[in-house]
């Protein structure tokens, strides 16, 4: 019995962690569902760096599914009564994917100029230190994209603001930034150890990963950047 009277069912200890598995199961479902057309494209083309451009085409329909992950799993219902992971994947899904696909669509380019300069660094007569700048530049443009897939499935901002919030946070919240990065280094090295295919449908695990670790950057973007929305006690009467 708790104070405000006895713990209804599905208000248990036991209860909320059923609801997170059965919430994590149904939505990485869903985003390998989402991805498909990524994952059948991704299957047919050789594994070569030459393909890195195709690549990241055939990843354009993740950013959408990730989205729609990412809002579903931010508002997961503790109550094991009262889930509803598939209504909230596709409602995010048809309300996000729109406004995802710029963003998404930046981060994917940034990443292949990346990819495919160091894919050829060796040819190119660079000289060393310009693969550490290379490499810097591609953490940050992955940490980049991560902000601003999370901002654009969570809040209501345009893109051009998306665009400069996603850059702020990365200094302004330092905890999101190192979760974040240990998030993304955890899935390459998955990715390397088995294959860019089984990383899409295990993403559900990553995914539920980055929504707790970009956690702080949400609360930040919260208080600094949105309106609460006015209390009925305080509405005029």
């Amino acid at each position: 019995m708790t104070a405000h009277g006895p713990r209804q069912f599905g208000e248990g200890p036991l209860s909320v962690v059923a609801s997170a598995i059965y919430t994590l199961l149904v939505v990485g479902l869903l985003f390998v569902v989402a991805s498909v057309p990524s994952i059948v494209l991704l299957a047919l083309l050789a594994q070569d760096a030459s393909n890195i451009p195709l690549a990241a085409a055939c990843a354009i329909p993740v950013g959408p599914a990730m989205s729609a992950a990412i809002y579903a799993f931010h508002h997961r219902r503790r109550d094991l009564t009262d889930l509803r992971p598939l209504r909230q994947y596709w409602h995010a899904y048809r309300l996000n994917w729109r406004a995802v696909l710029p963003v998404w669509l930046v981060g994917l380019a940034w990443l292949s100029v990346v990819g495919v300069t160091l894919a050829n660094f060796w040819l190119s007569g660079f000289p060393s230190w310009y693969a550490i700048l290379l490499l810097l530049v591609g953490a940050l443009a992955a940490l980049w994209t991560i902000n601003a897939v999370v901002i654009t499935s969570l809040f209501d901002f345009r893109v051009r603001d998306v665009i400069r919030l996603a850059w702020e946070m990365i200094p302004g919240s330092p905890r999101s930034t190192l979760g974040n990065a240990g998030v993304l280094i955890g899935a390459g090295v998955f990715a390397h150890f088995t294959a860019d295919l089984v990383l899409i449908l295990c993403g559900g695990v990553f995914l539920r990963l980055l929504v707790g670790t970009s956690r702080p950057m949400i609360d930040l973007v919260t208080d600094e950047y949105t309106v609460p929305a006015p209390s009925s006690d305080s509405a005029p009467s």
